[in-house]
């Protein structure tokens, strides 16, 4: 059995593995290290096929064509999945990893008994391409900030990481990762406590183009939310809730604004906040509460309204009930309302969370 398994998805980078295979056989050549190469493309229209057939001849590939799924994330998932070596590590295939670095990376694991190796542009010794432009060096460093509420390694973002299969096993009904930064969903959900860095060169790729776009860093954010609600539960749904909440602020002003022209003024801020309520429930039902968003509509809507009634009761309830019963908060009653303020959104929430968006449980939870 292979000490270490070496996953690389791919997908249009034939090219490059003619190059990359044999320079990882060769970082292999002078250590001990027993190891397996998985390529995992989604079925490249290039030679990727052609191309593993004839270096599978010389040196230990195996490759999973994956024509149904697409994603650097799942395809690293479904290389781990196919690995049986004791350590599992993972590179582009684009010559951006030097593969030189392999040996440094495992050696980390077993001698210095790390969690988890990264494999860092950002620790002394690490750098980049000179020609890197200040835009790509500012995305790159925005990103890494985005991602301190989980870990403080200084590359998080690394797509070039090993860490044991025992660890991977653990926690792998947990994984769902959207979009590239596996290495990051791999990190929060093990738990890592001791994360090494090893400096390397990230170079640019010399063949192929970069599969980096718009869409992808959407897909961070996505991933970030997920990984909030994974770490801090309800603490991040009710970061969530409340920005929402706060937004329903200003289009309720906004379409006040607007009403105040055709309606009298009960009838203009009753509807206006009628619709920041609605738009309130949107965003919730799609973003904050999103596991939920296929439950009936209307039910929902519903129940929504009715929370947000109890929560206005308990509002002014707080607010009047301070303001009666004692002489501090009587004298300062803007403070009484923004506590009231505080409870009536507590009790929103609870009822949101737990009746209006509750997660449906599955056979395997009733069983």
């Amino acid at each position: 059995m292979p000490q270490l398994s070496i996953i690389v998805p791919t997908y249009c980078e034939a090219e490059n593995l003619k190059n990359l295979i044999p320079r990882i056989s060769q970082a292999l050549e002078g250590s001990d290290i027993s190891a397996e190469i998985i390529v995992v493309d989604d079925n490249s229209p290039d030679d990727t096929s052609a191309v593993c057939q004839t270096l599978a001849e010389s040196f230990p590939i195996q490759l999973i064509t994956r024509k149904q799924e697409r994603g650097l994330s799942t395809a690293v998932l479904a290389g781990m999945d196919a690995a049986v070596g004791e350590f599992l590590l993972v590179m582009d295939a684009d010559l951006s990893h030097p593969p030189e670095a392999i040996p440094d990376l495992y050696a980390a694991l077993k001698n210095q008994e790390a969690d988890f190796v990264i494999g860092s542009r950002y620790v002394n010794g690490g750098s980049t391409e000179e020609n890197w432009g200040w835009f790509r060096k500012l995305n790159s460093r925005i990103a890494t900030w985005l991602a301190r509420p989980f870990t403080n390694v200084k590359d998080p973002m690394a797509g070039f990481f090993a860490f044991s299969r025992h660890h991977f096993l653990q926690v792998r009904e947990f994984l769902n990762p959207v979009g590239y930064k596996i290495g990051l969903e791999l990190l929060v959900k093990c738990r890592c406590r001791k994360v090494v860095e090893v400096p390397i060169h990230f170079a640019d790729r010399t063949q192929g183009t970069s599969k980096l776009s718009f869409k992808e860093q959407l897909s961070y954010l996505r991933h970030l939310k997920r990984l909030s609600e994974f770490k801090y539960r309800n603490y991040a749904y009710f970061v969530q809730f409340a920005i929402i909440g706060l937004s329903g602020v200003f289009v309720n002003l906004a379409a006040l604004s607007v009403l105040l022209h055709w309606l009298i003024r009960p009838v203009a801020i009753a509807v206006a906040i009628w619709i920041s309520m609605s738009t309130n429930f949107l965003l919730n039902r799609n973003i904050t509460f999103s596991y939920a968003k296929h439950s009936p509509i209307l039910k929902q809507y519903i129940q929504y309204c009715g929370s947000c009634l109890t929560g206005a009761f308990f509002n002014g309830l707080t607010a009047e009930t301070l303001c009666r019963t004692f002489d501090y908060f009587d004298q300062r009653t803007l403070l009484a309302a923004f506590i009231g303020i505080l409870t009536g959104m507590a009790f929103n929430f609870i009822l949101c969370r737990y009746l209006v968006f509750a997660k449906q449980k599955t056979a395997s939870d009733k069983a």
